[in-house]
């Protein structure tokens, strides 16, 4: 956009010195303005025109069940007004407090804040918050009505535990949407940005809105990243390999060694279809399968198809059937090894330790030694994913399913951004749209937003089998293909791997899974969350991790007891898993067995988008 900059102030020693003021050029801002008009008509017939498609939209006003949750909060609040009064008098004091020595900022005075943000919160990161009396009033009004509003809730009496959390999740959703650095009068850096570009931010903020709007054809997704900055294959997901087997779920990838021998014995990698397998391998330098390579491993991964409508019917056994079962015969035929090391990831892990029980039923015992990356088996404490398990809330899911043959993947990326909407929804909120910001390149944030689909009949049963009835951890409570399973039955040496601040697999959840095996277990606690706890390589000496000789009752019990080791926990991995190498043999090329090279990986499956 073309500038134009108000007149210079005329010297005036007496008077103090007025910044120059941006001004926008009114021909720019008028031709902006009607790309930005003539764009949204269109966005809005084309939404319309989707919507009288459909029957005109959703078929429940509140399918996830919130208003039911707050009415019945209100009515056992409002059944205690004494408690209530309790509280509106504690945060009328906290006011008070705040604006007696916000005026005494005002006039100079040094004071003490009444509430100070978490030291993690990046919202308030801007040194205006502190630094300007208003804005700190802002701020620390924000919080004391967050923390009361928070605290409020939590303390109405009579509430179901589901219903209670219920509340909680969605109360924290409003209070991080009302945040002063949301808005652009209240967020100084937005202010000055606005000032300084004579509004140029905000228009592009605007075209970045639509543009989000259209990707989502008509449904806001928040761009998180530059998304043209990565082409797999090419810049991520580079790990050299072929695919030497496929069926119609998922591609087998072997990879290229880069040792000159190699563990005798396989490594088999069962990665989660909620997302693509190149978590795993984002780019060299953090690619767990490159490192795993380079320790010697000879690494399968099994690469899951983005599943559309035709494959509505798969269920969860399909998957064991045509994942692990089918890759460990075409490990065999590529090898002419029939046993193998294994590895799964969330989901993978889920599949893995069923596999494991279907196996152990069948006295198939290819699988010496299995790795769980934060795994959950046990779903009594599931964490706040169970905010979104309850009948009312599957019916809709399993209605929606019903007319398209799949969940939609952008629906589960929504769920999983909500765990920590500031820094997955709102952070980029800012970023985009009140500074108008291009999204910063980032291979994380790419891979977080090639979400897949999730068919069916296999995500109904994982929903009610495992999250609301937690089956998997009941004896012959599960049957895949006709057998019931036990994990009670699984005597394989097993590794879990969990991350302390886990939102999707909480470690104390699988600590708790990984006591219902019966073989020798190992458990390692790594730092940060889901991703970053797993995907964390050596050479970036960052976090740290807890282990411990044996496994203890309680969860408690064995982190008080362990020990703590800076830096990567993939090392301590490697010694484990290396009991159950079996020896040493010349390395092996991908496509030298009896399975030819079908294509270069990362394969076909991995590279479908959602439309």
């Amino acid at each position: 956009m073309a500038e134009t900059k108000a007149p210079p102030q005329a010297s005036n020693p007496a008077s103090p010195q007025v910044p120059d003021v941006k001004l926008p050029d009114p021909v720019e801002m008028s031709r902006a303005m009607t790309r930005i008009a003539e764009q949204s008509q269109r966005l809005v017939s084309e939404f319309l025109a989707r919507q009288a498609a459909d029957g005109g939209g959703p078929k429940s006003p509140d399918p996830m069940g919130v208003g039911h949750a707050f009415l019945e909060m209100t009515t056992r609040m409002m059944a205690d007004p004494a408690k209530l009064m309790q509280a509106q008098m504690s945060l009328w004091q906290d006011y008070l407090t705040l604006w007696q020595r916000t005026t005494q900022r005002f006039f100079g005075q040094e004071t003490q804040p009444v509430i100070a943000p978490a030291k993690d919160d990046r919202r308030f990161k801007d040194a205006a918050w502190d630094e300007n009396t208003l804005f700190d009033f802002i701020k620390q009004s924000y919080l004391l009505s967050a923390r009361w509003m928070q605290s409020t809730v939590n303390q109405v009496d009579g509430l179901d535990d589901h219903t209670a959390k219920k509340v909680d999740f969605y109360t924290r959703q409003f209070v991080d949407a009302m945040a002063p650095s949301n808005f652009v009068m209240t967020n100084p850096e937005v202010l000055r940005a606005t000032i300084e570009s004579g509004g140029e931010n905000l228009v592009k903020g605007l075209e970045h809105l639509l543009k989000d709007l259209e990707r989502g054809k008509g449904e806001l997704r928040i761009s998180m990243t530059d998304y043209d900055a990565f082409q797999l294959g090419k810049n991520i997901a580079v790990t050299p390999g072929k695919v030497v087997f496929q069926t119609s779920l998922m591609q087998l990838i072997q990879y290229t060694p880069t040792t000159p021998d190699v563990n005798k014995r396989p490594l088999m990698i069962v990665p989660p279809w909620i997302n693509k397998f190149y978590i795993l391998d984002l780019r060299e330098k953090n690619s767990f399968i490159k490192w795993a390579v380079d320790q010697g491993h000879t690494v399968f991964v099994l690469s899951w198809v983005n599943p559309d409508e035709t494959l509505a019917a798969k269920g969860f056994e399909d998957y064991m059937v045509e994942g692990p079962l089918a890759a460990l015969d075409a490990i065999a035929k590529a090898t002419g090894e029939k046993d193998v090391n294994a590895i799964g990831y969330c989901l993978g892990g889920t599949l893995l330790a069923s596999t494991l029980a279907y196996m152990a039923a069948k006295k198939d015992d290819r699988i010496k030694s299995a790795t769980f990356f934060t795994t959950m088996l046990d779903f009594t404490e599931a964490g706040e994913l169970s905010i979104f398990i309850d009948e009312e809330q599957l019916t809709f899911i399993e209605g929606q399913m019903a007319e398209q043959g799949y969940l939609d993947g952008a629906k589960m990326a929504t769920t999983f951004n909500m765990l920590r909407a500031n820094d997955l929804i709102w952070s980029f909120v800012v970023n985009n749209y009140l500074l108008g910001k291009d999204p910063f390149p980032f291979d994380l944030l790419y891979w977080n937003s090639d979400s897949t689909r999730m068919p069916a009949a296999m995500h109904s049963f994982y929903l009610r089998n495992m999250y609301q009835k937690n089956m998997l951890a009941q004896p012959g409570a599960v049957s895949l293909k006709g057998v019931p399973i036990d994990l009670g039955k699984v005597k394989v040496p097993t590794l879990f791997l969990s991350a302390r601040e886990d939102h999707i697999a909480p470690w104390k959840s699988t600590y708790s899974g990984a006591q219902l095996f019966s073989g020798p277990v190992k458990f390692v606690l790594g730092a940060s969350g889901h991703i970053a706890g797993v995907v964390n390589p050596p050479a970036a000496n960052k976090y740290c991790y807890w282990t411990s000789d044996k496994l203890a009752k309680t969860s408690d019990e064995w982190l008080e007891k362990a020990t703590q080791t800076a830096g990567s926990w993939w090392p301590e991995w490697n010694r484990w898993v290396g009991q159950y190498a079996n020896g040493k043999v010349p390395a092996r090329q991908p496509g030298d067995g009896a399975l030819p090279a079908l294509e270069d990986a990362p394969g076909a499956y991995v590279k479908v988008k959602n439309e």
